[in-house]
């Protein structure tokens, strides 16, 4: 959510940002319902200062007695109005989104991102043989069941089994670790969000809330991302400068319709609606925020570079931002079978955009309170371990583990 002020003093910029960004809000009536808010509440102020000074006055007159019933009337009548402005302004105001950095580049969508750079060198063959995918080597090796999940919980669900669960756990290990050196807590957060909590973290509008699970019994939502949960762990709550950057890393299970997506990568598990992923988020001050989100991204590619796997940065352009974020960067993975990069990394800074929903403030040194700046970025989902199948596969159809995590799963190869 965007500070009125800001938007009554940059009504331009927000409307440039609502362009590049591909997002429809009506500005101007934002600003005409925010006049119109101001001139009720002016009055109404001004009737209840009225009303205040004839009640001190007029106990004994009957004529004022009657004047002030007339302006406590005239108030009520004024009150639904008021609430009926106020709700038509914020529904409006949930829907603006954040502004992007001028550093951010205009684009319409991904096809116009950035990259930033390439690292590592791609893996086109296995010797004299073509590369197979992620499936046709874990099918003789019983490691994925698609046909059993399928059964039991329809489609877009898949059993890992045998040797792999426990080469994601390695990973998860790797992440956890990787990021606690760093000064991040790991946590592991809830997977239900209230309501008011889910809308907080800026998604739903985007529309996003098409993606989520919803227990309508419970008004609860099954979170997409640990981002969600713990960003508003700390809603309504004033942190201590000497406190910040909080950083957390969490595990958790993650769920998505992925409405849209139907006929999009239907063969395996690259796109389910329940995956298991490490997040990490960070609670800054403003102005050290672009900083922290440097660091995520080095930590994101510290553990691709760890997994030996060639990845590429991309620079996220307006178009393919999202709501919340101001500036994205995103990795991507090489995916021999498909001869490309498919993404398996993420970081935003969503500065005060956030904070302002879920109202997470911090007090300075000099003891005034601000909003902090929230950021994310993952550590990792369980998509590179797709790519650690194909990229580290052998001619024989096994598949050797990255050196950095056969420490954590007890062997070297999968076979």
């Amino acid at each position: 959510m965007l500070e009125l002020n800001f938007i009554r003093e940059n009504p331009e910029k927000l409307k440039k940002a609502c362009q590049d960004k591909q997002v429809k809000v009506d500005v101007d009536k934002i600003l005409e319902l925010d006049k119109k808010k101001r001139e009720v509440m002016t009055e109404m102020e001004m009737l209840r200062a009225e009303q205040n000074k004839i009640s001190r006055g007029g106990k004994e007159n009957n004529v004022l007695i009657v004047q002030a019933k007339e302006i406590k009337e005239k108030i009520k009548e004024m009150e639904p109005d008021l609430e009926k402005i106020d709700a038509e302004l914020k529904t409006l105001l949930l829907q603006l989104p954040n502004i992007p950095f001028d550093d951010v580049p205009v684009g319409k969508d991904d096809s116009e991102n950035i990259v930033l750079r390439k690292v590592g060198r791609v893996k086109l063959s296995v010797g004299n043989n073509a590369i197979k995918d992620y499936m046709e080597l874990a099918e003789p090796l019983d490691l994925i069941d698609t046909k059993r999940a399928g059964k039991v919980a329809g489609s877009r669900f898949g059993y890992l089994k045998n040797k792999l669960p426990l080469l994601w756990f390695a990973m998860v290990n790797l992440a956890m670790e990787t990021a606690v050196k760093k000064g991040f807590v790991p946590v592991l957060p809830p997977v239900m969000l209230k309501e008011e909590m889910a809308r907080g973290t800026g998604y739903f509008e985007a529309g996003d809330r098409n993606e989520a699970y919803f227990l309508p019994d419970d008004n609860m939502y099954l979170i997409g991302t640990a981002e969600q949960s713990l960003v508003s762990m700390h809603a309504d709550e004033i942190l201590n400068e000497s406190d910040l950057p909080l950083r957390y890393v969490g595990f958790s299970t993650c769920f998505r319709r992925e409405a849209g997506s139907y006929g999009k990568d239907t063969k395996g598990i690259l796109r389910v609606h329940q995956f298991d992923k490490v997040e990490m988020v960070v609670f800054s001050k403003p102005e050290d925020s672009r900083k922290e989100h440097e660091l995520l991204l080095s930590i994101e590619e510290k553990l691709m570079k760890d997994l030996e796997l060639p990845y590429q940065v991309i620079d996220i352009c307006t178009g393919d931002l999202g709501r919340p974020a101001a500036k994205k960067y995103d990795i991507e993975a090489w995916m021999p079978s498909e001869n490309k990069y498919r993404e398996t990394h993420s970081t935003s800074n969503c500065t005060d955009f956030q904070s302002r929903r879920l109202n997470i403030r911090y007090r300075d040194k000099a003891g005034k309170i601000n909003f902090v700046h929230i950021l994310n970025g993952t550590a990792f989902s369980q998509r590179p371990m797709l790519m650690i199948m194909e990229n580290y596969q052998q001619k024989d159809g096994s598949i050797k583990i990255p050196k950095v995590l056969q420490k954590y799963c007890g062997f070297k190869e999968i076979k």
